[in-house]
């Protein structure tokens, strides 16, 4: 039998026979949790998937980022083949992340939106699963031919699988099963339904949440927060999306392809200026008068744009808008704080020089002239505007940044003059109705555009900064989201079939010895989805050219 060479862990080569499974040559368990999936020359893989040539391999689990995410499909899958049992015909779709949960949109039949009835079906398709994780059915990778998986998809009610087939066209499609349930495999799951058997699933707002274990804490599933702002925002974008036709990737292709795409873009940044004038009104509006706008949000949500977009809408208002970023105070190297590694932490609050932010916020509101400092990010050191600057007649200060949100950073300004808006790109486009976008791989795809065009730096270093950046994230901006007076989702539901063509050449540098490249096969592969739509039809003032270049604004 033909022998191969692989290394565990980077330990010494060792012998394994050709097409034996990497569950089969791994432990099952590592640093005391359990194995549930593979790097297998950096790329992640199942545990079943087969050696065919000298490989490395390491094993993952659910605490670091990889495992965690075969943890959520897997019981993703579980909950879905709960509903396909327990409620055939109930539509329903895997949207997002809320807290630490899933949060699942269904179309619950007229009779049965009661609360009462949502709550019984959720304890029912929670006794399901739980029966499912007792049981612990094999889940199965499988390849069926193309026209087989059309007939599956057709019988089984999953028209948006067959909608996104029906603009691929592989001899032979890989599925995983689960019993008679049958789901595209597109990112490894656990060989088995059982393997996760921590989790909890309730009712909330018109849906359902799926709660999952934090990263590497698989005894408990984690703490629970409702967002109920962040859920409103959600639902608005849903109902764009049917306004829009686009609720799927497929039917998105379907426009692309009959020639719609046009009218779609018009319409979709039409939505995003009707949002705008609504917002600006609503400054316009607000008593006492608004002297201070926040805009924060996280990396590459359109912060810049969205905030001199609105400058315009409030100028139809009749107030003056003074732009302020947030950047422009950056201390510099020299001062900047540093991690627990001891690198420089650009995402901490006090990478900004907050003493003259608020002096210089001060010196404006009262009237005064203030010099404006400018940050060279080449030269990674600040500098001073010649001029001086003050506030002009009917002058409102609009100023953008990753921290806004944050009291710390204007905490010498009064509260009631402030008005805070959080933007994020949170889209309401699904692959299918059990395979989502992660709004942060949307907003990543944005990012490695943007820095290559615009800072010459290439994937895989965007890749291998981005964990850091989720990380402050998490620390400095998502926590103060709720202090939002209102807010705007920068979400392009075209976006990514045009982003496509630029990203996938990108990727497709991050070569197999990379140790980014699992993140850049994965991204990859979801880009795959998208009919690739041409960037002549973005609007000069849209969102997208921050990332994309060609943008109408000055920056």
């Amino acid at each position: 039998m033909k022998t191969l060479s692989i290394s565990i862990n980077g330990q010494p080569w060792q012998e394994a026979a050709f097409a034996t499974s990497v569950g089969k040559v791994l432990p099952a368990t590592h640093q005391g949790l359990p194995v549930v999936g593979a790097l297998l020359n950096n790329e992640v893989v199942p545990l079943c998937a087969p050696l065919l040539f000298n490989a490395t391999l390491a094993p993952l689990t659910t605490g670091e980022p990889n495992g965690h995410r075969i943890m959520q499909r897997t019981l993703g899958m579980v909950l879905a083949k709960a509903i396909h049992d327990r409620l055939p015909g109930v539509s329903y779709r895997m949207s997002h992340t809320i807290s630490n949960g899933l949060y699942v949109t269904v179309d619950w039949p007229e009779a049965e939106r009661t609360p009462a009835a949502r709550a019984a079906h959720a304890a029912g398709l929670k006794e399901a699963m739980r029966a499912l994780v007792a049981e612990n059915p094999a889940i199965e990778y499988e390849l069926v031919s193309y026209e087989e998986a059309l007939r599956l998809f057709e019988s089984t009610g999953q028209t948006d699988k067959r909608h996104l087939l029906t603009h691929r066209n592989p001899p032979a499609v890989p599925m995983v099963k689960c019993g008679k349930f049958y789901d595209l495999a597109f990112e490894p799951v656990a060989p088995s339904a059982g393997m996760f058997p921590v989790f909890d699933l309730f009712p909330y707002d018109d849906g359902l949440v799926l709660l999952m274990p934090t990263m590497g804490q698989p005894s408990q599933p984690g703490p629970w927060r409702p967002a109920p702002k962040l859920a409103a925002v959600y639902r608005e974008h849903r109902a764009w999306g049917r306004i829009l036709g686009a609720t799927s990737v497929g039917r998105l292709n379907q426009i692309v392809l009959d020639g719609g795409v046009n009218d779609l873009v018009q319409t979709t940044e039409a939505l995003h200026d009707k949002k705008l004038t609504e917002i600006a009104a609503e400054i316009s509006c607000r008593s006492p008068r608004v002297r201070l706008i926040l805009i924060a949000g996280p990396s590459s949500s359109g912060k810049t744009t969205s905030a001199k977009r609105l400058c315009t809408h409030l100028r139809v208002n009749g107030l003056a808008p003074f732009l302020i970023s947030t950047d422009d105070f950056f201390v510099g190297d020299e001062r900047n704080p540093r991690d627990r590694h001891g690198n420089l932490d650009y995402e901490h609050i006090e990478a900004v020089d907050l003493a003259r932010l608020n002096a210089t916020l001060k010196d404006l509101l009262e009237g005064r002239e203030t010099i404006m400092p400018w940050f060279s990010f080449k030269q990674r050191r600040g500098f001073d505007h010649p001029e001086p600057r003050c506030l002009p007649e009917g002058g409102v200060i609009v100023m953008e940044g990753i921290h806004c949100l944050n009291p710390q950073l204007t905490d010498h300004i009064a509260d009631d003059v402030k008005f805070r808006v959080f933007v994020s790109a949170l889209t309401q486009l699904g692959i299918d109705r059990n395979h989502r976008i992660s709004t942060s791989d949307n907003r990543l795809i944005r990012r490695m555009v943007r820095d290559n065009a615009h800072r010459g730096r290439p994937a895989r270093e965007t890749l291998a900064m981005w964990p850091s950046v989720q990380r402050g994230e998490h620390r400095w901006i998502f926590p103060f989201q709720d202090l939002a007076d209102v807010m705007f989702n920068t979400a392009l539901d075209y976006e990514l079939a045009v982003l496509k063509n630029f990203a996938t050449p990108l990727l497709n540098q991050v070569k197999p010895f990379h140790a980014e490249y699992a993140e850049a096969r994965r991204l990859t592969a979801l880009l795959a989805n998208f009919t690739p739509v041409d960037d002549a039809v973005v609007p000069g003032y849209s969102i997208l050219r921050e990332s994309i270049g060609g943008s109408q604004l000055q920056y």
